[in-house]
């Protein structure tokens, strides 16, 4: 069985084409993807008209493009996935129109799909794939979450961030420090050059007794010092000395990882759990990734990351999540083709019986 996934759920168009059989884990055959990065720079943040628009222009000659590159007719597909939230309204219609257009013409079923189970799963794509059950740290843009895995469909939360989540952590600290967009990567980048100790940070929940996250405090924390240091040195804070803007950048970072890989820990103690996955774009972060390894492997616990590429947003994860839930028993819907999408949906929201 083929299935075509398309991902449009916020700046990234991305479409992919899983082939899922007799294996136990659907193989990936192609994928795609067009960031909106230069586009959305110049505004210093995601734009969601524009990005609605800019999914309209990519959706179909990418899908041209996976097809080519797997050797697939259109009419070789069996299934169309899209993305059906959560994201942005606009975006997500684009994806949902273009499926359901595909499904119609082809005369195919189409599945929405949830775009947080999308990065839950993609660690499946990588070469050393988990097996359930696992700890689960999915930490995507403005989602930070803890949860058992139990198998496709069956996921208990065990904490999660009750207001700022680890990622908007990283790019609302990255903006104070006039790092641009997108804010994550350049701060981690930074950090690279700075000392973790030059500041004393709060760890906001990490002494709580429960699994929740809490970051607006953190962020708070980083616009006072950032304030503190612009007044002693006569600058605004983006024209600081890049060796006092790399100790706050390494300060920062070293804060939010220390938070991710205590809560993390616990998660697994909690559990029994032997197995930790960590999926979303923060799962991409050298220090957090070196810091989880060595902690595990002290611990005797396996961690599956998606590959690098893979970590952010993607139509390959949407396509394996589709593929998934098809092996796990989820019934294909008549062939109606009426859409809707959900930019709020919570995960929890998918469990099977």
């Amino acid at each position: 069985m083929l299935i075509l996934g398309i991902e449009s759920s916020c700046d990234e168009t991305g479409v992919a084409l899983v082939e899922s059989g007799m294996a136990a884990v659907p193989l990936l055959r192609a994928h795609a993807l067009f960031s909106q990065i230069d586009m959305h720079q110049a505004y210093g943040g995601v734009v969601p008209e524009l990005a609605s628009r800019d999914h309209i222009r990519r959706v179909l000659p990418l899908t041209d493009q996976v097809l080519q590159h797997a050797g697939c007719r259109l009419a070789d597909v069996d299934v169309v996935a899209y993305t059906r939230g959560p994201g942005l309204a606009g975006a997500l219609l684009v994806g949902a129109g273009v499926a359901c257009a595909l499904g119609a013409a082809l005369e195919r079923p189409v599945l929405g799909v949830h775009h947080l189970e999308g990065h839950l799963l993609s660690p499946f794509l990588s070469a050393d794939p988990p097996e359930f059950p696992f700890v689960a740290l999915l930490v995507s843009g403005g989602h930070t979450q803890l949860m058992r895995v139990d198998g496709v469909g069956r996921y208990e939360i065990l904490g999660e961030t009750i207001d700022d989540a680890a990622g908007e952590a990283f790019d609302k600290s990255a903006k104070l420090m006039g790092l641009g967009y997108p804010g994550g990567p350049a701060l981690s980048r930074l950090a690279e050059q700075g000392h973790a100790a030059a500041f004393k940070l709060p760890r906001p929940l990490l002494h709580s007794g429960n699994l929740d996250f809490s970051f607006a405090g953190l962020k708070t924390a980083v616009m006072t010092q950032a304030k503190k240091l612009a007044t002693a040195h006569a600058v605004p804070a983006e024209g600081l000395p890049l060796k006092v803007l790399a100790d706050l950048a390494a300060s920062t970072q070293a804060a939010i990882v220390e938070v991710l890989l205590k809560k993390s820990l616990a998660a697994l103690k909690q559990t029994g759990l032997n197995r930790l996955v960590v999926a979303g774009g923060v799962g991409a972060n050298r220090e957090l990734r070196a810091q989880l390894d060595t902690a595990c492997a002290r611990m005797g616990v396996r961690v599956h990351y998606p590959e690098l590429h893979l970590c952010t947003d993607n139509g390959a994860m949407i396509a394996m999540a589709a593929a998934m839930r098809l092996q796990a028993g989820v019934q294909l819907a008549n062939r109606a083709y009426a859409f809707d999408v959900k930019p709020r949906w919570p995960l929890d929201a998918l469990n099977l019986a």
